[in-house]
């Protein structure tokens, strides 16, 4: 019988890069572009195959830029935020902001969605939190190992070989994975653990985030503190220590950024308490409605990548 396994998706940061890598050329019998669908699907099917999950999670952003984010740290992705909604006020729920998504890509959403509720497929999102919060939480609270599938290296920080969760990153497009486990956490960015991948981010800071970190520490000197002094809070206990050994220049710049480490500490790590719905995370061997995948496949011209996925959900081992 196969070990149980859950398998976690950040699902925009996966359905992002198969609207990139796939050419928007893929269209459904209407013209609609369906790339980021077909492509995500296909990489779904080979995840089933190559890794066996018993449980599958599709983890939704339900609010991708939460208010209580934005309050604590107000440049938080500001620069995401769709060009006609800059400068309102942060709001969170149904009034929450829109993301700038390419005109192409925004209508396949809801397809994907449709495709993986007709399948069975189980989608979590939850109002104020992203799905790295989500993702967090399932991680956290999973009796199980658990492989989290994500082109954001932001869930490194959740790397925990004695709970046995791992990173599965895809290098290029969707097409390759790099699987990070502590191991490979020390040897690309010379740090101990996930929870040191978080101090890492908060000091390095990250500009894809609206995040700008400790000016004048990189990712380098970042790692080089974490060793040296263990934990965010050694190395602020350093700072503020004149006996230390730390150079003048980054004792000054952390004693002027210790109210912005303290607010954006929140903001960088992965809520892991998440109010989550109740339901089932296995992984289906048949659709739940076949009639709906059916409809789905003709309508939007899904046919080879849904067969592909329905096919390697059915042939995952016993």
């Amino acid at each position: 019988m196969t070990a149980s396994r859950l398998m976690l998706l950040d699902s925009a940061s996966l359905y992002f890069r198969a609207y990139y890598g796939v050419p928007e050329s893929v269209r459904a019998p209407d013209g609609t572009p369906v790339n980021a669908v077909r492509g995500l699907l296909d990489f779904v099917a080979r995840l089933v195959t190559d890794h066996s999950p018993t449980d599958l999670v599709a983890c939704m952003d339900a609010d991708w830029r939460p208010a209580w984010r934005v309050e604590l740290v107000p440049s938080y992705k500001t620069h995401r935020v769709a060009p006609e909604a800059a400068g309102a006020p942060a709001t969170t729920g149904e009034d929450a902001l829109p993301e700038a998504v390419p005109d192409t890509l925004a209508p396949q959403v809801p397809v994907i969605e449709a495709v993986l509720d007709a399948l069975g497929i189980r989608r979590i999102g939850v109002a104020g939190y992203e799905a790295d919060d989500v993702i967090g939480t399932l991680a956290t609270g999973a009796d199980m190992p658990v492989d989290v599938v994500t082109g954001d290296r932001d869930l490194f920080q959740l790397v925990d070989d004695a709970r046995g969760v791992r990173v599965l990153y895809p290098v290029k497009g969707v097409g390759s994975l790099q699987a990070y486990d502590e191991a490979a956490l020390r040897e690309k960015y010379g740090i101990a653990s996930g929870a040191a991948y978080a101090d890492l981010a908060l000091l390095r800071g990250d500009p894809s985030d609206g995040l700008p970190g400790v000016p004048g520490i990189g990712e380098k000197t970042a790692a080089k503190l974490l060793a040296a002094h263990g934990d965010i809070d050694g190395v602020m206990a350093a700072a503020n220590d004149p006996s230390s050994r730390l150079p003048a220049a980054q004792r000054r710049r952390l004693q002027e950024n210790r109210g912005y480490l303290a607010a954006a500490r929140p903001v960088v790590r992965v809520a892991r308490d998440v109010p989550l719905p109740e339901g089932h995370t296995a992984l289906p061997r048949r659709p739940r409605d076949p009639d709906a995948v059916l409809a789905l496949a003709e309508r939007w011209g899904l046919g080879g990548s849904l067969r592909r996925l329905v096919d390697a959900l059915a042939a995952r081992p016993e």
